[in-house]
């Protein structure tokens, strides 16, 4: 006698549902968002806060790479790490030189890679500087980065997104909390909080002028979130997000537990944070602007597959394909 599983029912209804001559790719696809384990943009919230996180966080070891036993443990525990004096001297200098050179770019203006402040033409934003600037693509593929990256995420990895933020002096406007794995699951389709984010400041950065603030141990749990993804919704969120944004609730209770802290210092440090680490950042309200290049690094097998919760990925400027060339339009 044959027992049919729930599992084998599940997929009879999907074979059922989009014919046979179709199933094969298009099984795999609906079966993964069957047992999601992190629904999101959700039409009404679940009957808890946050739900329990499947990966682990540090996946390889101190003899993999130049993070001590101690950074590994701090990763872990906090879901970030930052290192002061990571870049210095002519090599800090040039960086900064290409990031003024980037931003002032007539020719970046007004393209969808390049994101202005909501109410002016600020650049807030420049994505896919690792294609843009030979610069940047040597520092993505410095062993020092990727070797950090190798030793976090237990193996090799590409170059998901890659950008710069700029917080103009007195302009710059802040961003909201949120988990970048929840819009990467939701937008772009990464199955698994199997990515690390890697952020050098290339100016100093205070208490005045915005500096990236982050909730400690909040990448343990996935916070998901309210309301059906717009289409097109990029063109809003990388101004102002309104969608993907966790509940107040949910902050107030992992706030209470587990603070903010708000890592500062001089140009040339760096951070390295979890993909599903919560934070956000004021406004700059001091004269001195704060920026920084940011390469978000996804393990090789963890690549991105049709999104969890959007009608279509977003353009690949915001989330690249292993091994796949971006080159801007036009």
């Amino acid at each position: 006698m044959t027992v049919q599983t729930s599992s084998d029912r599940k997929l009879k209804q999907v074979t059922d549902y989009i014919g046979a001559d179709t199933m094969t790719a298009q099984v795999d696809s609906v079966l993964d968002r069957m047992r999601d384990p992190y629904p999101t943009r959700l039409a009404k919230p679940l009957d808890t806060l946050w739900l329990e996180r499947q990966e682990g966080v540090v996946r390889g070891s101190v003899d993999e790479g130049p993070l001590s036993q101690a950074q590994l443990d701090e990763f872990e525990r906090k879901g970030f790490l930052f290192e002061p004096g990571f870049i210095s001297g002519e090599e800090l200098d040039e960086l900064r030189r290409q990031l003024s050179e980037l931003l002032n770019c007539d020719d970046f203006r007004g393209r969808d890679f390049s994101i202005t402040e909501p109410d002016s033409q600020e650049i807030r934003s420049l994505f896919a500087v690792h294609y843009l600037s030979e610069r940047f693509a040597t520092l993505a593929s410095d062993e020092r980065l990727v070797g950090r990256v190798r030793q976090i995420l237990g193996g090799d990895a590409y170059v998901h997104q890659s950008r710069i933020n700029y917080k103009p002096g007195f302009e710059g406007k802040g961003f909201s909390w949120h988990s970048d794995f929840e819009t990467w699951h939701a937008e772009d389709g990464m199955p698994a909080m199997h990515a690390v984010s890697a952020s050098i400041v290339l100016t100093d950065n205070h208490e005045f002028n915005g500096p990236l603030m982050l909730i400690p141990g909040s990448h343990r749990v996935f916070v998901p979130c309210l309301g059906e993804t717009p289409g097109d919704h990029h063109r809003q969120s990388l101004k102002r997000q309104e969608f993907g944004v966790p509940g107040r609730e949910a902050l107030r209770e992992l706030v209470t537990r587990h603070g903010i802290e708000a890592p500062k210092g001089a140009a040339g440090g760096l951070l390295l944070f979890d993909c599903n680490t919560l934070h956000g950042s004021n406004a700059n309200m001091s004269p001195d602007p704060r920026s920084n290049v940011f390469f978000v690094y996804n393990r090789g097998d963890n690549a991105c597959v049709e999104p969890f919760a959007a009608r279509r990925r977003r353009p690949n400027f915001l989330a690249h394909s292993p091994d796949e060339p971006w080159a801007p339009e036009g």
